[in-house]
Order: C-alpha cells, then structure tokens, then sequence
C-alpha cells in the first residue's frame, strides 16, 4: 500500500512538474515577444525624406533644409548689375556689384543659427533657422515646414544721406515660414509667406513741407521656389517672388530667376540670372526696383561650403 501511494506521488509530482516546465516555457516565449515588441517599438523611429533641396538656400530663397547638428557653413552670394545696359559694361560684369559673406552653425539637428556681412549699406545681419516638422518617408507627415527670421544693420556713418536719429532707425528684419514637398526623387516644390519690416523708410517732403513715408514699414510677399534634377548632381531651380503690399510709392517689382545648381561632396555651387540684385532678403523683398518686363536682370551666383564637427 505504501508502494502504491509512494508510486502515485511519484507520477503526480511528475506530472506537476511537467506542467510547471510548460508554463515556464511559454512565460519565457511570452517574455520573449514582449521584450521583442518592445525592441521593435524602440527601434521603429520615424524615417525623414532626404535632400528635398541640394542645400540650404536656392538662388535668393532659403529652403525647408537644415543642416545637422555640428555643421559649419561658408557661403559667399554675388550679384552683378543689370544686364540691360548690353555691351556698355558688359552685361553688368563691369557694373556695381553686391556681395555678402555668411557663415552659419547648426547648434541641434533643426536648429541653425548665423551670420553675414554685406557691401551693401554696410550691413550686417543675425538669422536663425529652425526646422518645425519634416516630411516623412510613409506620408504621416507629408510635407516640411521651416522658419527663417533675420536681422539686419546699416553700420554706415550718420550723415545727411543717412538721417538715423535712434540706432533702431538701422534695422529691418525679415521673416518666412516655408511649406515643401518633395513630390519625387528629382522635383521639390516650396512655398512660403515672407513678411519685411524695416524701422525707418524714405520720406518726402508734401506740399505743406511736412515728411510723408514714400513706403509702409511692413511688407508682405509669397514666394514660390522649385528644383529639378536632371542628374545625381545637377539641377534646374527656379524662383519666383511676388509682391502683396501695396505702398504709396517705390512698389517692389516681382522676382523671377532661372538657373543651375551644381552640388559635390562639400559644396554646393549656383549660377543664374534674376531680377533680385541684393544679398539680404529683406532688401529683396522690399527695395527691388529690377522689372523684369524691361529686361532688367542680373547674373548671380551662390557658393557654400559645409564642414562638419
């Protein structure tokens, strides 16, 4: 009797056993899954579209891009004078130029700040651009959106040309958010709003000898911006700027510029002609008197170089 019940314990604990064995091999096949969902659901992070646009501006309009962080940018913008005068300077090749050195730091992956110095009025000025959302690889976001702001300084001697009276009479700023898609691997279409303020325009004396504005301070324009790449490191980019803000006088004349934008390892290199003949966006935007129904066009080019800490 005491073998039959020693036997019988026996198989039961045996059996008890082997139950706690399958559940200890399911609980650790169920762990398995969890900790595997868990590394998938870490590893999973949303993938961005690369290279909506070669760089980070095109012709005279930033563009969605900003470089990751640690990337230091050199930038040099030259633009000859109009091309209307024909041979007599050589299609403004022997004309006043205006030029501006940039030099720009990503300080995050969608934070970049910067700086630059231009020719003309002796300006200098402060930007900052900061990307919002990029357009990702599913669609679940379907376009990038980026803004821009920058500030700029006439550093030039007070004088009766010059009628500063406050240091803020030297500044004008400059700011747009823009919304781009990359469509395919070789067409990039942007829009964006643009907004211009400067503290202090040109006047006139009426006929009761008292200064009227020329112009209104704030200023208000869409741009429309595109490339096309007709190979892995040449592409066709286009600009076109209009005007919003009527003024009393002086109105800006649209933007439209043609050109090439030819990127290498390090570099990024555009040639093109347009109606823009400054370097700075707000005096673009809102000084440009360049009409492009008279021919009035400037060849330009952009240089940048990216290196990266």
């Amino acid at each position: 009797m005491k073998k039959n019940i020693f036997h019988n314990t026996v198989n039961n604990f045996s059996v008890l056993l082997l139950i706690l064995v399958a559940i200890g091999i399911n609980t650790v096949e169920l762990v398995a899954q969890d900790s595997t969902a868990v590394t998938e659901t870490i590893v999973k992070k949303k993938s961005y579209t690369r290279n909506t646009f070669e760089g980070n501006f095109l012709i005279d309009n930033q563009t969605v891009m900003v470089p990751i962080k640690g990337t230091f940018e050199f930038d040099i913008y030259h633009r000859f004078a109009p091309i209307d005068k024909g041979f007599t300077d050589l299609f403004g090749l022997f004309g006043s130029a205006n030029m501006r050195l940039g030099f720009s730091y990503s300080l995050l992956n969608d934070l970049q700040i910067g700086f630059g110095a231009n020719n003309h009025n002796m300006q200098v000025d402060f930007n900052a651009k900061y990307a919002i959302v990029k357009q990702t690889r599913d669609n679940a976001m379907p376009v990038s959106v980026t803004f821009f702001g920058d500030i700029a300084m006439d550093t030039r001697a007070k004088s009766s040309v010059l009628p500063i009276v406050n240091t803020t009479d030297r500044l004008s700023y400059f700011s747009q958010i823009m919304v781009a898609r990359k469509i395919s691997e070789k067409f990039s279409l942007q829009g964006s709003i643009n907004y211009t303020h400067f503290n202090n325009v040109e006047g006139y004396l009426d006929d009761k000898n008292v200064v009227q504005p020329k112009m209104k301070n704030d200023h208000l324009s869409f741009a429309l911006t595109s490339r096309y790449k007709i190979s892995p490191k040449t592409s066709i980019v286009f600009n076109y700027e209009q005007p919003l803000t009527t003024h009393y006088m002086n109105n800006p004349k649209p933007n439209l510029s043609l050109g090439l934008d030819m990127k290498s390892s390090g570099h990024d290199f555009q040639v093109f002609f347009g109606n823009y003949g400054y370097t700075v966006p707000q005096n673009n935007s809102f000084l440009n008197q360049n009409d492009y129904a008279k021919g009035q066009y400037v060849i330009g080019f952009n240089m940048s170089r990216l290196w990266n800490f």
